[in-house]
């Protein structure tokens, strides 16, 4: 199910490093001597709660950055090393009130207990503004940090053996919403009169059983306060989409054109129907590099700048738009026709495109009826219109 299409568009930002421009560390505006401070990522995400954007996702990983697909470089020219994307959104959530704090999280090397009670933390300091975005691990090296299994290269999506990394993130992703739902609502009763702090019948095992790990329960984390914090996925083929399909509340997607947009969205709906979830509601964002400035000519050769200063042509999974923010706003319009109902913008260099966005292009859409002019929840699933799901574990 999805919004409909004169609904407000939704906006949210991914943060990574210094920006997406693998040079953006070396322009004016960019501060990569503060990249591994606490006030550093306060400063954006503070940014983006100012522009009214509904979220801010946070990068991570299990090995350091690199321009190959599937094994490290030897590059020192470009930003290598991250802060964990959790404790980030931990630090933030105190010093922010309405935005919503989506860290990256690896499934495939990584406890779904251990992140369940991570995300649920993550919901009680935020006081209901949590989220996670879930992704695999290919990567030999990544699964040598840990030496409890092997993991072969593999080439591209369509490898035979991509399905299998994307049914254990599904499974990981099933064990972390029973362990939230793991505590009923009211299972503290916190009663100092009778000295009963918590009522162990509304306390419940999940019992998973998945391919590659199992989990008894329950949490050691009273459940959420969203209930079910949000759970978020990018996908750019068959596979993934069906990921975000069966397991996701928000998919992010990476559409070149408003016809590759129309398809995307009409393979993802047609999944969910297969997947038995065609009744919840379920957004597609697409996915936008951006490089904002006053003039299109000024976005160009900034772009330019910094591909001379990288060396090569930037490309990415998703489409690079380089222009100012009211044609920017065109390009949503004319997507947000194709169904999506949300964009997440990566802004190409932190200091410079994240100022764009949140004082040029909200301004913009603003003005056109199609951005709110203040928040209207509390939480995050509210921002994004999504119900506060039933326990169910819990009696009727």
């Amino acid at each position: 199910m999805s919004p409909t299409s004169s609904a407000p568009l939704h906006l949210a930002v991914a943060l990574d490093g210094t920006g997406w421009h693998p040079a953006s560390w070396r322009d004016p505006a960019a501060r990569p001597r503060d990249l591994f401070r606490a006030g550093y990522w306060t400063d954006l995400v503070t940014e983006a709660e100012r522009g009214l954007l509904d979220f801010v996702t946070v990068e991570d990983g299990l090995g350091p950055q690199s321009s190959h697909f599937l094994h490290p470089d030897e590059r020192t020219d470009q930003v290598r090393g991250r802060l964990d994307a959790v404790l980030i959104a931990s630090r933030v959530a105190p010093l922010t009130s309405h935005i919503g704090l989506v860290p990256t999280v690896v499934a495939t090397h990584t406890e779904p207990f251990h992140i369940s009670k991570a995300i649920a933390t993550l919901d009680h300091v935020s006081t209901g503004r949590a989220g996670l975005r879930v992704q695999i691990s290919a990567r030999p090296n990544e699964a040598a940090h840990f030496g409890r299994r092997t993991v072969a290269p593999i080439t591209d999506y369509d490898d035979p053996s991509v399905p299998d990394f994307f049914d254990e993130a599904a499974d990981h992703v099933e064990a972390v919403r029973r362990l939230w739902d793991s505590w009923e609502d009211d299972a503290e009763i916190r009663d100092k009169a009778t000295g009963r702090f918590i009522d162990r019948d509304k306390l419940h095992h999940i019992d998973f059983e998945g391919r590659r790990f199992s989990v008894k329960g329950p949490s050691i984390t009273p459940r959420p306060p969203q209930g079910q914090p949000l759970v978020t996925a990018l996908a750019h083929q068959t596979v993934p989409y069906r990921l975000v399909a069966r397991s996701a509340d928000v998919g992010y997607v990476t559409p070149h054109d408003a016809g590759q947009a129309r398809a995307i969205v009409a393979e993802i709906r047609a999944w969910q129907q297969a997947a038995g979830r065609a009744d919840e509601p379920l957004h597609v964002f697409a996915d936008l590099v951006v490089l904002l400035d006053g003039t299109e000519a000024a976005a160009v050769a900034r772009r330019e700048r910094l591909d001379a200063l990288a060396g090569t042509p930037y490309t990415s999974d998703a489409r690079v738009f380089a222009g100012t923010p009211a044609q920017l706003a065109d390009l949503l319009q004319e997507y947000q026709a194709e169904g999506l109902t949300g964009f997440r913008l990566r802004p190409a260099v932190a200091g410079h495109d994240l100022p764009a966005i949140t004082r040029g292009l909200v301004p913009e859409l603003q003005r056109r009826g199609a951005f709110r002019h203040a928040y209207e929840a509390d939480t995050l699933r509210g921002l994004l219109g999504l119900p506060r799901p039933a326990n169910r574990y819990a009696a009727a």
